[in-house]
């Protein structure tokens, strides 16, 4: 079936902005999968807030080009999916990947990251990072951890003056008595 001119430019279009937007975007070969698998697919996508779009390869390779990622290309050759991550560049590689182990009809061919080009090897380091909040809490313990080891040693040296005072005192007193 084939889509007007029109319609076409209205693909390409979304694509472009699609790609403009996202913080990530993975090139998908879906080939092989069945219709409950996509299904499921899908679902653990969008429950990440994962866009994820059958689209064929030379409307994206135009809206690719219009970009300036022509190197996108080279992952836009059978049949394509793209899944666009806007809010968490790493979701969609993390999705992608576990389903990928599940399911070895599903290949990841590559993508973009932030607007440079990505193979699947980093996209499968991509997905091995931690998630974002555990990042931060490691950041954060990062910077606290220079603080609480003042913290300690402080307290330490107090605990240590307060002992000699008490010990002067008590020292004192025996002398007196």
């Amino acid at each position: 079936m084939s889509i007007t001119k029109q319609a076409k430019k209205q693909v390409v279009s979304e694509v472009k902005e699609d790609l403009q937007n996202a913080q990530s975007a993975i090139v998908t070969d879906y080939r092989g999968l069945n219709v409950d698998e996509i299904t499921q697919l899908r679902r653990a996508l969008r429950a990440e807030n994962v866009k994820y779009v059958v689209v064929k390869n030379t409307l994206a390779s135009i809206a690719a080009h219009e970009l300036g990622y022509e190197a996108l290309d080279t992952y836009l050759e059978g049949p394509t999916a793209i899944a666009y991550g806007f809010e968490d560049a790493v979701a969609p590689a993390k999705v992608l990947s576990k389903f990928a182990k599940e399911n070895d009809k599903l290949e990841i061919k590559g993508g973009l990251l932030e607007g440079n080009l990505i193979d699947p090897a980093r996209i499968k380091a991509l997905a091995d990072l931690p998630s974002r909040e555990v990042l931060l809490g490691q950041v954060a313990g990062a910077f606290a951890a220079p603080m609480t080891g003042f913290a300690g040693a402080a307290q330490a040296m107090l605990r240590k003056f307060v002992g000699t005072l008490d010990a002067v005192r008590e020292q004192r007193a025996a002398n007196e008595g």
